[in-house]
């Protein structure tokens, strides 16, 4: 599955905007950003897949675009799509992508949800971003 270059320039915007260090992984057929080696949001073609406080997942699905991350046709409690309608403006997608950091610290890492598998695949490609003070002109 392919994803959205478009919306992954508005992630990453977004990400910067809050001088976020992360990195970038292609899996689950998309593209993830990854903060301090945790998923935290994703594309999978033109939805946003975001990784929440499953304490909110309930809430969440409330809101305008948001449906169950249903992968493997089982809804996993904690992850979330959200179609185009519910992150169609700058501010709606902030509040998403705020959603997944605010999660971040405490979620588990890859390893510790699938102990034993090796989080790293042979055509997977990170990509370091780090956000440098504009210098003074």
């Amino acid at each position: 599955m392919a994803f959205d270059e478009k919306m992954a320039n508005r992630v990453r915007e977004a990400l910067n905007s809050k001088d976020i260090r992360f990195e970038e992984k292609r899996m689950m057929g998309g593209l993830c950003f990854m903060v301090d080696g945790k998923m935290c949001v994703g594309i999978a073609g033109l939805r946003l897949m975001v990784r929440l406080d499953p304490h909110i997942y309930d809430e969440s699905l409330l809101k305008p675009g948001c449906v169950p991350m249903d992968f493997t046709g089982k809804p996993m409690r904690g992850f979330v799509f959200v179609e185009a309608e519910g992150m169609a403006t700058r501010k709606s997608l902030q509040s998403w992508i705020d959603l997944a950091l605010e999660f971040n610290p405490q979620a588990k890492s890859s390893r510790a949800m699938f102990p034993g598998k090796s989080t790293r695949s042979g055509t997977s490609k990170a990509v370091s971003r780090r956000i440098l003070p504009k210098e003074k002109s």
